[in-house]
């Protein structure tokens, strides 16, 4: 299968200490490892550079990482990512997805940038939850909020076909449930014409990522959560 976008809306929800909910709409990429040389397009691009690895092969560096963790060899690699737009892009999550012989995804690489430069790379095992839903968690090793804490658990649930991508992500901080961000989607085909309609519907979406979560940030700043402070090694990119 070629490549594909998944267009649908985020919800962000917050529960301690003061609760807090948004939606926005977005749009993923949804990349085919294994066919990076026709992923070209007038609309947006995709640029090895704004991930995980120092070699120009994406998949050199995403083989170096499932080395690094000990996972198996995958039969296929999908990559989950927001394009650049405008020849920009902020990308707080991608997901590489990684799948057996029975095309079932067996784990996820989830790269987690924040807005201080740094980076991490979690390694998540996944498993049937049920249908085609998969779960998978990973400790928390990184700061991406001034209004959460630097350490924590992260909750995967990835539910992943042809026609729809949901995911939901939910974080706990000393084993309560802190905050849950889920992604319900549905696919749509790589042509130029659903490019062209994506183009325009989300356009500035990559410039709106970061100005929309800075809007947020205020609002729970004016609720009086705490500020917590980024440390030294949270404004590197790991792995």
């Amino acid at each position: 299968m070629s490549h594909l976008f998944y267009e649908g809306t985020v919800y962000h929800k917050r529960f301690i200490p003061k609760k807090h909910d948004f939606t926005y709409p977005f749009f993923l990429l949804d990349i085919n490892v294994e066919q990076l040389s026709s992923l070209k397009n007038r609309f947006f691009s995709f640029k090895t550079k704004d991930h995980f690895g120092s070699s120009k092969d994406f998949k050199e560096n995403a083989k170096e990482l499932i080395k690094k963790f000990d996972f198996p060899t995958p039969s296929s690699m999908r990559f989950l990512t927001l394009p650049r737009m405008f020849n920009y892009v902020f990308n707080p999550i991608s997901i590489l997805v990684l799948f057996n012989t029975n095309q079932k995804p067996t784990h996820m690489l989830v790269e987690v940038h924040n807005y201080n430069g740094g980076r991490i790379v979690y390694p998540v095992v996944l498993e049937t939850r049920n249908g085609t839903q998969y779960k998978g968690s990973v400790e928390k090793d990184m700061y991406v909020s001034p209004f959460l804490k630097r350490d924590g658990r992260y909750d995967f649930v990835l539910d992943y076909t042809h026609e729809h991508l949901n995911i939901s992500i939910t974080l706990y901080e000393e084993e309560q449930k802190t905050l849950i961000a889920s992604l319900q989607s549905k696919a749509l085909a790589y042509t130029s014409k659903n490019s062209s309609a994506l183009f325009f519907r989300h356009l500035f979406l990559t410039f709106r990522v970061v100005t929309r979560t800075l809007w947020q940030s205020l609002k729970l700043y004016a609720k009086g959560l705490k500020f917590n402070s980024v440390s030294a090694q949270d404004q590197i990119r790991r792995y």
